[in-house]
């Protein structure tokens, strides 16, 4: 079962995505969240960035979903999120692959790192402010190089969604909250 401190961070989460605050994410929510990201990024509909945002937005939803939705109404409540978030323990390859998809979604230039740039638009993303990102970013960033690589993002996605530990710096790879 998640700890108090478990459920703080990944109810921080949850309602940064809950985009129209009914206390459930639904399938409008993953769309919000995908046009707030290709906004801040000017893909426009139809274009290949656009596409491929999408589709990790709305496969992550549909996940989500199958995996969440006690109530099989098509929300997800955040005692339905926790329920998943009790089983990430035991699903290494669902873990690893979400962050994978999310680094590609982050990794704008496509150069296989993440800089404190395109770490900041995928915070306002999520949360409507990158605040704080500049203090944190440092935590994130293990070996000091300026970025992320795919392998320091993926133990911070997985710290961060499997983690108990506050003083972990995967706490913060949504940034403060």
């Amino acid at each position: 079962m998640a700890s108090e401190f478990q459920r703080r961070k990944v109810a921080a989460v949850f309602r940064a995505m809950d985009a129209d605050g009914s206390g459930y994410l639904e399938e409008s929510d993953f769309e919000a969240l995908t046009e707030r990201w290709v906004g801040l990024r000017d893909w426009e509909p139809g274009t290949a960035e656009y596409e491929r945002m999408r589709a990790i937005m709305m496969g992550w939803w549909s996940a989500l979903v199958t995996l969440s939705d006690g109530g099989q109404d098509g929300k997800v409540s955040l005692d339905e999120l926790m329920t998943v978030v009790d089983q990430l323990p035991a699903m290494d390859d669902a873990v690893y692959a979400t962050a994978d998809a999310m680094f590609d979604a982050i990794d704008q230039n496509g150069d296989d790192r993440i800089a404190l740039a395109e770490h900041k638009q995928v915070v306002y993303a999520w949360k409507g402010s990158d605040d704080g990102i500049e203090d944190v970013f440092g935590k994130l960033d293990g070996d000091g190089d300026g970025q992320l690589s795919r392998t320091e993002f993926r133990d911070l996605w997985s710290g961060f969604w499997r983690g108990d530990d506050p003083k972990s710096p995967s706490q913060w790879v949504f940034g403060p909250y």
